[in-house]
């Protein structure tokens, strides 16, 4: 079976699409996001000139202010003045209209004919679309632009499109947060998730509470790094008056987008602790939090005066947000203090909670919480939106799930018959890094997210029957900003990943298609610039798929890049240059080759890369899984175990697999008797993740694949307070033995130690690659 392994993307230079003043330029309306529906007509081609001017229904001020988007996008990209009217002349115009018949309010029809092009939406948010549709078909330069005749029939596959932000951990101001929503606009996207409390600030004025912001928006310092314990000692902080927040809303519905709050409970509280000390369990003293993770102090669940806080605060935010959904976050929120609190076990069993199979009393304590919360934004006309923990000791009755940890929260809740919004740190974390060239990277909080790995991540589970699926309401990303100071930091972090989002949102999945995806990336990326945008680069570079080969040595390597610039390579890591042999057609390489291209223009410019490939017996051969692979960590499923391909100490750059409650049980089959004598396995260690190493290794062989002779075990000790992480190998060594099938069993740890603080919890383990000499 073939496998491709990305050891690179794609090499872009500034200034593809740059043209002359006074010259006549193409549009193209293969976008992204994608459209549904593009066909060509025989209408004749529309040429838009500096005396074309665009129509809008008269005394309709929503499609005026459509109107006035379109006309700032022709002056940005092509510098003509279009005159805005309702009056409509006779020809060269671009014509909005309403009225068209279709059940999804998003949908537009665009029909390009000679006299004029004719947008008509199901809505003014359709409208707004079809304008988004024809702002990227045009190219960024001077001069009247062709748009080829053609009928586009477009709509969205999601109603809820989002993009989370951020702003506790670090302030950003209101123009930034306006930039942000200019940035979802461009990508079809019509929800901001804004995070605007968490223990590290509290960021909404709240006129019942003035001191949430007094004092609650200060910390006395932030940390340096990842928790070092050393801090800058530098005062920071910022909030939102609600005024400014009713302007950014205000702001956002121009563009048909809707702001979503989160207010985080009960965990994420340590802000509002800090200015209400009485709503925690032991009282205090707290201070807003200079560090980053999972604070143990939550409001106090116990305490009739935290159901009362939290209504002030709801109270206030309906007022100002005029969402239909309302975010109360219920993530990460530890039991400790509940387990030891007075007043929280008295609440436990005057509600007569208990432990079950399923959930603690604590957790169902979490659910009386998040309960009261739905009932008043319920009371309000509002709905509930929480991430997946809010499932844990029963769901509140209409509340909507993002389902964050993986894809289970989703699944469980739409088998409940709730909405879920799918957003799983897999593949919607824009927050870790896009490469795994960590070292040349701002910091940030971990993780491997490129391009690629977001574009291919199917939102609707297949483990749901269709009528389950319809609960599948939207896809979103999410930009936590623990390590993102700034909102240029911001922007590197979100683009080009948004692009890719945005077609999972909008796009119907078999309409999908990854190099075409990056064709058509080359001219958004023209727009970001003409924005001003700090995009990642990662994308524009050499792409290698490598192709096993029947010679047992050998692989056919195919190098590609997503224009014409030449590609040079080398077999010994050295790095490529223009003098060095450049690859013409599929190139066969040794196995105990190190490959390395580089695309090289005329002027100089390269982007090297380099995969090194450690080859062994069991290197590319057939692999069965006895056990399941985790699913939140998947990636590349059992082949990465066998592809040569070996991670980085960041486990999740998809090179390393995960197993969690059962033992990785991989069988190699051989395809001939083959002499083995060594067997192991890598393993990534990272304790406070929970990611602890093996308590045992086991190799067993077979002639058949049905009867298993175990050839060496080894069992290590449990992991103590001194444990390192890092990444180890494990080897077992044995008198040399015929096999043609080779079963590797790896168990974790089940029951993590007392002194780590997921004491009792089982463990996971990473592994990257098997090896057999």
């Amino acid at each position: 079976m073939k496998k491709q392994y990305i050891l690179g993307l794609f090499f872009l230079c500034g200034g593809l699409f740059a043209c002359s003043p006074g010259t006549v330029n193409q549009a193209n309306f293969e976008v992204i996001p994608l459209p549904q529906d593009i066909q060509a007509s025989t209408t004749g081609d529309f040429t838009l000139t500096d005396n074309t001017v665009i129509v809008y229904p008269k005394g309709n001020e929503v499609m005026k202010r459509n109107a006035e988007f379109l006309a700032e996008y022709i002056g940005e990209q092509t510098g003509k003045t279009i005159q805005v009217t309702d009056e409509a002349p006779s020809s060269n115009a671009i014509v909005l209209a309403l009225g068209l018949s279709d059940s999804n309010q998003e949908a537009y029809r665009l029909e390009v004919s000679k006299q004029q092009i004719t947008l008509t939406g199901a809505s003014e948010a359709g409208v707004f679309y079809g304008i988004q549709t024809l702002r990227k078909a045009m190219p960024t330069a001077q001069g009247d632009v062709v748009f080829p005749a053609t009928v586009v029939n477009d709509y969205p596959r999601f109603a809820y499109r989002g993009a989370h932000f951020d702003v506790s951990r670090h302030f950003f101001t209101a123009d930034s947060v306006k930039r942000f929503i200019d940035m979802l606009a461009l990508h079809n996207i019509n929800r901001l998730h804004w995070h605007l409390t968490d223990d590290q600030g509290w960021r909404i004025e709240i006129k019942k509470h003035p001191k949430l912001t007094e004092i609650g928006s200060k910390r006395s310092g932030t940390v340096i790094g990842h928790n070092s314990g050393e801090y800058d000692n530098m005062p920071y902080g910022g909030f939102y008056t609600q005024e400014e927040a009713k302007d950014i809303v205000k702001y956002a519905q121009e563009r048909h987008i809707t702001v979503i709050p989160e207010i985080d409970m009960p965990g994420h509280m340590q802000a509002a602790l800090t200015v209400y000390p009485e709503l925690g369990c032991t009282g205090g003293p707290y201070e807003v939090w200079k560090q980053w993770g999972i604070s143990d102090d939550v409001l106090c669940a116990g305490n009739d005066k935290t159901l009362e806080f939290i209504d002030d605060v709801l109270g206030e935010i309906v007022e100002i947000f005029p969402s239909e959904y309302i975010h109360v976050g219920g993530d990460e929120c530890p039991k400790v203090r509940w387990e030891k609190c007075p007043k929280c076990q008295a609440r436990i069993k005057a509600l007569g909670l208990k432990d079950d199979a399923h959930h603690t009393a604590e957790q169902k304590l979490q659910s009386f919480i998040i309960n009261h919360a739905e009932k008043f934004l319920n009371s309000k006309g509002r709905q509930m939106i929480g991430w997946d923990e809010t499932l844990e000791g029963g769901l509140a009755p209409n509340a909507t799930i993002m389902s964050w940890r993986g894809i289970e929260g989703g699944i469980e809740a739409a088998k409940q018959g709730h909405d879920a919004i799918m957003t799983p740190s897999s593949h919607l974390y824009f927050d870790y890094y896009q490469t795994t060239d960590t070292e040349n990277e701002p910091i940030a909080i971990g993780g491997y997210i490129p391009v690629d790995r977001v574009y291919n991540y199917e939102p609707v589970p297949s483990a749901l029957t269709p009528e389950e699926a319809k609960h599948i309401i939207g896809v979103q990303a999410n930009l936590w900003t623990e390590y993102i100071p700034t909102f240029r930091q911001v922007e590197y972090m979100e683009l080009p990943r948004m692009a890719a989002l945005s077609e999972i949102q909008w796009t119907m999945p078999e309409k999908k298609n990854y190099d075409n995806f990056l064709k058509r990336l080359t001219r958004l990326i023209n727009i970001y610039d003409t924005e001003n945008y700090n995009y990642a680069k990662h994308v524009f570079g050499v792409r290698a798929t490598y192709l096993p080969n029947t010679a047992e040595n050998v692989l056919d390597v195919v190098l590609s890049t997503i224009d014409d610039a030449p590609i040079y390579y080398t077999l010994d890591g050295s790095e490529p240059t223009a003098s060095s042999e450049r690859y013409t057609d599929t190139l066969k390489i040794d196995k105990s080759c190190t490959l390395k291209a580089a695309a090289i223009r005329a002027n100089g410019s390269s982007n090297a890369l380099k995969e090194e490939i450690a080859f062994n017996k069991a290197t590319m051969k057939p692999i069965t899984m006895l056990q399941p692979i985790n699913e939140k960590y998947k990636y590349e499923g059992a082949n990465t175990l066998i592809d040569g391909l070996t991670g980085t100490n960041n486990y999740r750059t998809g090179r390393w697999i995960a197993f969690y409650k059962n033992d990785m049980e991989a069988v190699i089959d051989l395809q001939e008797e083959t002499s083995i004598s060594k067997a192991w396995v890598r393993t990534d260690v990272v304790i406070v993740d929970e990611v602890l190493d093996l308590r045992k290794l086991t190799v067993a062989v077979s002639a058949d694949g049905k009867n298993y002779k175990e050839v060496k075990s080894e069992t290590y000790p449990v992991a103590t307070k001194d444990a390192k992480d890092g990444i180890y190998t494990h080897e077992l060594t044995f008198e040399p033995t015929n096999a043609r099938y080779v079963k590797i069993i790896a168990q974790p740890e089940y029951h993590i130690p007392a002194w780590h603080w997921g004491k009792g919890d089982p463990a996971f383990i990473f592994v990257d690659e098997i090896g057999l000499e």
